[in-house]
């Protein structure tokens, strides 16, 4: 019994070798790992630049990423009732 216990899991380990190293490259399927290449053209980014003033409300604000900026960035913000991570939900200007 133990011998044949000690059999199958050579079987499987050389099946297994066979399968990761040995097969692939038979059939042109090995795949060399491919490195990481940028796009052409670049995603411009908002150039909008914001900075913490000291105005806390939605009727300060001039728009909803601004309104954002200042409640991720700046603090004693009264932008948020619910506490849900989302700015002015009730000010219709946005």
């Amino acid at each position: 019994m133990k011998k044949l216990i000690i059999c199958a899991l050579l079987a499987f380990a050389g099946w297994s070798y066979y399968q990761k190293n040995v097969a692939p490259t038979q059939t042109g399927l090995r795949s060399e790992p491919q490195s990481f290449k940028t796009p052409a053209v670049a995603i411009a980014q908002p150039t909008q630049h914001f900075s913490c003033d000291g105005r806390q409300h939605c009727s300060q604000m001039h728009s909803r990423a601004e309104a954002e900026y200042f409640l991720r960035n700046c603090p004693n913000t009264k932008m948020d009732g619910d506490r849900d991570g989302v700015p002015c939900e009730n000010d219709s200007r946005f």
